[in-house]
């Protein structure tokens, strides 16, 4: 009962700062110019967005069953598939919940252990960070002068002595290391020991196959295909920001370079642990479009296009890709699944 009122809880103050944000961005609007906004919208390039949604969503689910084979299984494009857009489901309800969820549904269907299976999302998650931050990078190369000003504004109103907080941060980082090796010695010291324990050997053994699902980005059969899908999917990503601009009279005039700051914006929007960024994306990409010279109606209008039409599209394919999953017959766990494989054997040398 604990746990569920916890997760209550938990799900319900999520639920309030998106709806406190989503009021914060609406509160000084005129509803009226935003809904002939959206009135005026040619919603055919919207709909060409959904279209590249589609398409980044296939290339991810393609790019996952590139790096789940180094691991010992090879799943089905169809599963792999489902499996995600489950998880992207989940991710609307829970934040977060979607990589556990994603892995549980592939477990089902094709027995990859959960371990292997979260493994292989963390590699995905960090190679998502460094395309993330390439964009980053190269969007203030582009755009520094539109958007200098605004993340100025967001961090030294948030950090009003920088130099405190970065000296902080030095000590907490110090002590955190202190900890870590001094926790890493006494493991050592004593791991003949734990590993007669029964609890230890089974996270030891689940950790170990998650390293071999992280580890899985190393040992892929084909690294141009799997960059290459990893280059389409942020094309996708881009263009989707770029092509819903043409949409609203208010956007239409913006062009390659405020797509890009609206990608990064948009990125670490729906990257807020809220359900899917509601409040957040609303917030930062009408707050970027300010910049631009757009009215606070014509970027929350945008805003409201982008968002609303991906999430419908998430939860459509999410809701497709369960029913075919609850369909589909469980699949048997071999002895296999549980028995170290070569790339263990290669963890323990």
């Amino acid at each position: 009962m604990n746990k569920k009122l916890l997760s209550f809880l938990k799900y319900g103050f999520l639920l309030g700062i998106s709806a406190f944000l989503m009021w914060y961005a609406l509160k000084e609007l005129d509803f009226g110019k935003l809904w002939a906004e959206l009135q005026s919208a040619s919603y055919v390039w919207v709909l060409l967005s959904v279209l590249m949604g589609i398409a980044a969503y296939f290339s991810r689910a393609y790019r996952w069953k590139m790096q789940i084979q180094p691991t010992g299984y090879h799943t089905s494009f169809p599963n792999t598939y489902n499996a995600m857009m489950v998880g992207y489901l989940a991710n609307l309800v829970l934040p977060r919940m979607g990589e556990v969820v994603r892995c549980s549904m592939l477990r089902r269907s094709e027995g990859l252990p959960v371990n292997k299976g979260f493994g292989t999302v963390i590699a995905e998650r960090f190679v998502d960070m460094l395309m993330l931050l390439l964009v980053i990078a190269v969007t203030f190369l582009l755009e520094f002068s539109q958007i200098k000003d605004f993340f100025w504004d967001l961090f030294s109103s948030k950090y009003s002595n920088l130099e405190q907080t970065i000296n902080s941060l030095y000590w907490v980082g110090l002590a955190l290391l202190f900890i870590g090796i001094a926790s890493l010695l006494l493991l050592l010291r004593f791991l003949s020991r734990l590993r007669k324990n029964t609890y230890f050997a089974k996270t030891e053994q689940f950790i170990r196959g998650m390293l071999q699902g992280v580890l899985s980005i190393t040992k892929l059969q084909n690294q141009a295909s799997f960059w290459g899908h990893t280059i389409f999917v942020w094309m996708m990503y881009y263009g989707m920001s770029l092509v819903v601009f043409y949409a609203l009279p208010a956007t239409s005039h913006l062009g390659f370079g405020a797509a890009l700051s609206v990608l990064v914006v948009g990125s670490l929007g729906m990257a807020a642990p809220v359900q899917g960024g509601v409040g957040v994306y609303h917030l930062l990409v009408q707050a970027t479009l300010l910049l631009y010279g757009v009215s606070k109606e014509g970027g929350m209008a945008y805003a409201l296009l982008a968002h609303t039409s991906q999430t419908l599209l998430v939860v459509v394919m999410g809701v497709i890709s369960f029913i075919a999953g609850m369909l589909q017959k469980p699949a048997e766990v071999t002895a296999a699944a549980h028995e170290p494989t070569n790339a263990n054997h290669e963890l323990n040398r």
